[in-house]
């Protein structure tokens, strides 16, 4: 059996205010197991990130995990104080964020940076850290390591920033990386660069990876698995293969219309009617219902969920109208 890394077990994460709780995150249950990558994807405001920073434990006051469990690796994280957690970041998990100088002190050299990360979660010597720093930064494919060690990371170009970051959050070798939207600032062949450069550490490692992002062409050529959410629930999960190809839940269907191809001889792309629910006013039943075109009463009535490989609509789930 492959090693399970990640495990989100019902997970629901709640934002408590004056006008009422909003539930941005709604009972999420995934899994990502060693040397895979997971694919998290969806319009903005449907929760991808909101889960990662579940997670990495670093839901901005007044969120909240509400129920549900976190386990990496056999461990229960969930239920950490802040204390604990703060071994677990960057030690157990990396993370990976979409803008590499908010990840970045531009007042110190990247070299130091990374030499501080590697002390802080290793025991080895100052000289030691520094020629890891090296392996890491020639790992991810800085040119002229030894020259460029000691600039600032101005003196670096947004690919070349971004690859800094992804070698800080190898540094303790962690057993899973969250990547929110790492290719999103780049231009497309820097992105191609950096997902590709993802999906050989990740297989070299064997590094669990949950990458986050709204653009279903990166989850085609990056993921082996995706989670397709939708208003903080998920509306799919499956194969990228079937899910690409063979898309279950009409939100997923909507999704891939919208994604120009050379091999379609259409005049216009689809579009998806509407537009994604506020938190506050998630319609009953299926969030996705009143921009369905096959939604019935049972969708506006009844919540569907999956646990598991397949899609949260009834229409898939029952095979029959709803």
């Amino acid at each position: 059996m492959t090693e399970t890394v990640l495990d989100v077990r019902n997970l629901r994460v709640e934002f408590p205010t004056r006008r009422g709780t909003l539930t941005a995150v709604d009972d999420i249950s995934l899994t990502i197991a060693k040397g895979e990558i997971l694919g998290v994807v969806g319009e903005s405001g449907a929760g991808k990130s909101m889960t990662g920073m579940a997670i990495l434990g670093l839901l901005e006051p007044p969120g909240r995990i509400a129920s549900g469990e976190i386990w990496l690796s056999g461990d229960r994280i969930d239920n950490l104080s802040e204390t604990q957690m703060q071994a677990v970041r960057g030690r157990r998990i990396g993370a990976i964020f979409q803008d590499p100088l908010t990840s970045l002190n531009p007042l110190f050299r990247v070299g130091d940076q990374l030499v501080e990360t590697i002390r802080l979660h290793t025991q080895l010597s100052k000289s030691a850290a520094r020629q890891r720093a090296i392996e890491l930064m020639r790992e991810v494919g800085i040119p002229a390591v030894e020259e460029r060690i000691d600039n600032y990371p101005h003196q670096f170009s947004g690919g070349m920033r971004q690859r800094i970051v992804i070698a800080l959050a190898l540094c303790a070798e962690p057993e899973l990386i969250i990547a929110d939207e790492p290719t999103t600032a780049l231009d497309v062949s820097i992105q191609a660069q950096i997902t590709a450069l993802l999906k050989r550490l990740c297989r070299e490692r064997g590094t669990a990876v949950m990458l986050v992002t709204h653009d279903m062409g990166v989850i085609a050529e990056t993921a082996d698995r995706v989670a397709v959410m939708y208003a903080g629930r998920l509306a799919e999960l499956g194969a990228v293969e079937d899910v690409v190809r063979r898309p279950q839940h009409p939100y997923t269907t909507g999704l891939m219309g919208s994604i120009p191809s050379l091999r379609r001889d259409e005049a216009e792309l689809q579009m998806i009617p509407g537009a994604m629910p506020r938190l506050g006013a998630i319609p009953e039943g299926c969030a996705f219902n009143p921009r369905c075109a096959f939604a019935g009463p049972k969708c506006r009535r009844d919540t569907p969920r999956i646990h598991g490989n397949g899609a949260a609509c009834w229409l898939a789930l029952e095979g029959a109208t709803a």
